[in-house]
């Protein structure tokens, strides 16, 4: 990997923990997440930070060096991956630069608690074990129902290991390579890494106490859509532990969607050879399970006139772009995936 300058400096005597934050042009943002880590309380002499670039922007790096100008040399640094994007590799090129054992992740849109690295550091020496997850909240939205993205952020609450609040031990990491660089989207690489950990070291551990909030980002209209290409990498984690995924990721395939799909390209196809009536029955099929998608879209979220045609337009229009990534994923990695 090649390094700055700044990179080679002769260095303060290795910290207890190294934290990672991946960051893609997002400067706000990851000054705020950076804010928060400064102000942990087991001090600066304890820990590092290291901010991995994976957007290349100059704005974000004036703005970490200015931050680490005003701090003790090494402290904070400012890195780029030398080759690759994505995630996992932002995430590789932070744990190999690490000096300390006990590397933690997270991302550059929390806002970790005071007390995240001193519960994390306390409770991983505590019980030993090789990776640890910490609590993620999401808070919630004051003006009522929340938005789709909105519920779907929560996720994150629920969610078994994500590398926005993880603890792991850098000799797991260096064991097992890292993180698979294939996993190109922040999508499935840390469940992959849990998997992975969890074969050779056994399960991984949870904090409840090592807190990090994910406040819900703003997004344009239709991210949904966007966020379909997701599945792609869902066919990568099936081709690496199908029984796993099953059990504990998807039970089954999104058969619904599938039936929307297959219904709506018989249409045409029956009208060309002259069945009217079996073509407007799966017009009507079709129809009825998007109506039924956006209400079960909707039923816990917000009904602001804006957000429910948000909802119907994108209940049809994401069966054929998941259905679409689920197939070009399962030819790419080359796995039986539906």
């Amino acid at each position: 990997m090649r390094v700055t300058p700044s990179q080679t400096a002769v260095l303060a005597p290795p910290p207890r923990i190294s934290v990672v934050v991946p960051t893609y042009r997002r400067p706000d943002l990851l000054e705020r997440c950076l804010q928060a880590l400064l102000a942990q309380s087991i001090g600066a002499h304890a820990f590092e930070i290291l901010v991995v670039d994976d957007g290349h922007c100059d704005r974000t790096r004036s703005r970490v060096e200015a931050l680490a100008a005003r701090h003790a040399r090494g402290f904070l640094r400012y890195l780029r991956p030398p080759h690759g994007r994505g995630p996992a590799v932002a995430r590789n090129c932070g744990w190999r630069a690490a000096r300390a054992e006990l590397v933690a992740f997270t991302d550059d849109d929390t806002v970790p608690s005071a007390v995240w690295l001193e519960m994390g550091e306390r409770e991983m020496g505590r019980r030993g074990w090789m990776a640890m997850a910490g609590r993620v909240f999401v808070p919630r939205c004051p003006s009522g129902a929340p938005t789709d993205h909105e519920r779907m952020t929560r996720g994150l609450e629920k969610a078994e290991f994500v590398t926005a609040n993880a603890f792991v031990r850098r000799s797991g990491l260096r064991r097992l390579g890292g993180f698979d660089e294939r996993f190109q989207r922040a999508w499935r690489e840390d469940t992959d890494l849990q998997f992975r950990l969890e074969a050779l070291h056994g399960p991984v551990g949870y904090c409840h106490a090592a807190l990090v909030v994910h406040p819900v980002r703003p997004e344009r209209w239709g991210v949904s859509l966007a966020q379909q290409k997701n599945v792609f990498f869902d066919a990568l984690l099936f081709r690496k532990h199908p029984r796993l995924y099953r059990a504990r990721v998807r039970t089954i395939p999104p058969l619904d969607y599938y039936a929307m799909v297959a219904l709506t390209l018989a249409v045409p196809v029956l009208s060309w050879a002259g069945q009217g009536l079996l073509a407007g029955a799966c017009a009507l099929g079709a129809l009825a399970l998007v109506a039924r998608f956006a209400l079960r879209r909707l039923r816990s979220t917000s009904h602001r006139p804006a957000h429910v045609l948000e909802m119907i337009a994108t209940s049809a229009l994401i069966p054929f772009l998941s259905v679409y990534w689920r197939l070009r994923g399962a030819w790419r990695f080359r796995v039986w995936f539906f």
